[in-house]
């Protein structure tokens, strides 16, 4: 049976075009990808030793690994290939896993591993953004005269705008989320304009599209940093993967439409840069400026205040779909039992807009510290990218894996495979040049990540195999005589259990002591509800069982990984179901602010495992599960996140059974007296 739907449901159909949705879509997809024309130029000269260690061949050549790179890994990967595999218009690391689970439980490592370093990429992007869209206020004379020498007054400022950034999530981005598109449109538009205005100048530098230069510059003597460069170069694709991510919120056809317009405008701007580059690379003036950066300095200097407020401003959006969509990941990752369950906000009516309290001030601190501790956006690029690499990697395996297995096709699946393990080992091995720089960044935030996600799923893993059932339909007259048993006080008229196992016909040996044995419960109705994550985003569905009693309800709600999970408000629908096709007997209430309701009163029953101190656990198992309960403290109580936080509720703790240890011993009895 199909529940109504008390909160936004299924997702709209975004996939027909109109200028409003395309607004839409290059204001969502793109902040990421579009603001890194600030910075991969430079890092490219940079690592070469600056721009009068760079000749003409050298700049045509980056620009062509930067060109190649984002038809591949962005247009053909994401755009062309990715994009087909929804589900159900969902897309992200978890609706995909969603997709292929079944075809190993494998699959559950590079889901881990790519969700884990899009969440590190969460932290690190608002960082770099802004730092370097700060950082061209530089370019102006009398700015840099202000921000004077050191990074002191750039990083008051830098934090000042991530601050604002993240105060403003409580209260959501609904409003402010209206501007995102035209600003965005404004800004590759600003991309494309200023770019070809340059490369007109100079024709020549259309030699890049021709993929030969690429591969010759990475042999060529003139790179200094050899295959390193691929480091600097992998910055351009950076934000890929919100292409198959947002999928969900825009559809597959406008990502299709607005992609093309948004790639010339970069590959624009990228050969504006790089024609600039070119004809000063005899400027000694130049080569000794504090963050030379070529996307400022090729522009006349009364148009850089333009530049700069649009890149702070790109930089602000580009961040926000980051933190958003860490929102979104985390959710997502408790769904599926990888991470806690958190409590979840709804700050607006924005569809898929969400809100996770401990989350923001986690990437908060996070994002600050970074900025503090690097200082400059120069070498924040050093830690940015290797984390992205890591995930797309762990993408391509699990693309291969639908490619070969859910669309039986395994020599397309091997092509895939070959083709892009290849290109993205490549800037894997080239971004693991810049570990020792600061890329150990990355990979900290993202094993501190993954730590938590391991523990978790482990520590379910092992509740799970301590779960020990008995069959139900045994135990329906022992319940009965409860519920008949007045010499028991009513603890409820219904009585609510959530119970995870999936078998109706099986209960928690757990459940059913805390029922009859400990403080027996005696109420007119037992519920023992399991809440099934499913691969529809959207679905909210449940099933029922009542073991043709009118006194047990086994209910499974069937919701999708996108959907909140409130019990409180789909039981209600639920109960008022039963009661209209008369399997629930009417539960008089006779008092009632609201007047007589057949509908009783409810008290919600939550077990939570305990570790005893003995046990057969292996040293890493133990470290892993009590890692679980540590976290699950800070959590705070799952009642939020099931809805239940208004409501009666009872928790009772149990111990996680595990098997005695073969040496113990009975007591044996010394001295004393027998009667």
């Amino acid at each position: 049976m199909k529940l109504r739907e008390d909160e936004p449901g299924s997702s709209l159909n975004t996939d027909k075009f109109s200028l409003g949705m395309f607004l839409v879509t290059i204001g969502i997809v793109y902040g990421d990808i579009g603001t890194s024309p600030m910075y991969v130029m430079k890092s490219i000269v940079e690592g070469n030793g600056g721009l009068t260690n760079v000749d003409s061949e050298f700049i045509i050549g980056s620009l062509s690994l930067v060109i190649w790179t984002i038809t591949l890994l962005t247009t053909v990967k994401h755009v062309l290939i990715a994009l087909r595999a929804d589900n159900h218009g969902e897309g992200g690391i978890f609706a995909l896993y969603s997709l292929v689970k079944d075809c190993g439980a494998w699959l559950i490592v590079p889901t881990m591993v790519g969700g884990c370093t899009m969440l590190a990429d969460g932290v690190l992007t608002p960082a770099v953004t802004v730092t370097t869209a700060v950082e061209g206020l530089r370019s102006i004379e009398l700015m840099n005269r202000f921000l004077g020498e050191g990074q002191t007054v750039v990083l008051i400022i830098t934090i000042t705008i991530v601050c604002a950034l993240f105060l403003i999530q409580r209260n959501g981005t609904s409003a402010i989320g209206k501007l995102f598109g035209p600003v965005m449109l404004v800004w590759f538009t600003f991309l494309g304009v200023t770019g070809i205005w340059l490369a007109l100048g100079d024709l020549s530098i259309l030699r890049a599209l021709n993929p030969i230069y690429a591969i010759k510059v990475l042999v060529s003597p003139g790179n200094k940093a050899g295959l390193m460069i691929l480091g600097s170069v992998f910055l351009c694709t950076t934000g890929a993967e919100a292409l198959y991510t947002d999928m969900g919120h825009v559809g597959r056809g406008n990502i299709l439409r607005s992609w093309p317009f948004v790639k010339v405008c970069l590959i624009l701007n990228y050969m504006g840069q790089c024609v600039w580059i070119i004809h000063n690379t005899s400027n000694t003036a130049l080569a000794h400026a504090e963050d030379m950066n070529p996307f400022y300095l090729m522009l006349p200097e009364g148009l850089r205040p333009v530049s700069i407020i649009l890149s702070a401003l790109a930089a602000i959006i580009a961040s926000q779909a980051l933190i958003s969509g860490s929102y979104t990941l985390v959710h997502e990752a408790a769904s599926l039992d990888l991470m806690p369950h958190l409590n979840v906000r709804y700050p607006s009516d924005t569809k898929g807009q969400i809100y996770v309290p401990i989350i923001n001030k986690i990437l908060w601190v996070l994002c600050i510290l970074v900025i503090l501790y690097f200082r400059s956006g120069s070498r924040m690029e050093n830690a940015y990218g290797l984390a992205i690499t890591i995930s797309m990697l762990m993408m391509t395996i699990m693309f291969t894996v639908y490619i070969g297995v859910k669309h039986h096709n395994k020599i397309g699946a091997l092509l895939f495979a070959l083709i892009f393990f290849f290109l993205e080992g490549m800037f894997f091995i080239s971004s693991l040049g810049k570990f020792m720089i600061g890329g150990y960044v990355a990979v900290i935030i993202s094993l501190a990540i993954l730590y938590i996600m391991i523990s978790w799923y482990r520590g379910t893993q092992i509740e799970r195999l301590q779960i020990n059932t008995l069959p139900m339909r045994e135990y329906l007259d022992e319940l009965k005589g409860l519920k008949e048993d007045e010499t028991i006080p009513l603890c409820s008229n219904n009585l609510v259990y959530l119970v995870k196992d999936d078998d109706f016909e099986d209960i928690d040996r757990d459940i059913l002591y805390s029922v009859l044995d400990k403080e027996p419960k005696r109420a007119d109705a037992y519920w023992f509800i399991s809440m099934n994550t499913t691969d529809q985003p959207y679905q909210r569905e449940y099933e029922v069982e009542t073991f043709g009693t009118d006194y047990v309800f086994r209910i499974a709600l069937n919701l999708g990984f996108k959907v909140k999970q409130s019990v409180n408000v789909y039981l209600r629908q639920v109960v008022q179901d039963l009661l209209a096709s008369g399997e629930l007997p009417p539960q008089k209430k006779n008092h009632s602010i609201y007047g007589e309701s057949d509908i009783g009163s409810f008290k919600f029953c939550m077990l939570r495992k305990r570790i005893p101190y003995e046990g057969d656990l292996s040293s890493m198992d133990n470290l892993l599960i009590h890692t679980k309960y540590y976290i699950r403290r800070l959590a705070g109580s799952p009642a939020r996140w099931f809805g239940l936080d208004t409501a009666n509720l009872i928790i009772e703790y149990v111990p996680l059974f595990l098997p005695k240890k073969a040496e113990e011993q009975r007591l044996t009895r010394v001295g004393g007296k027998k009667r």
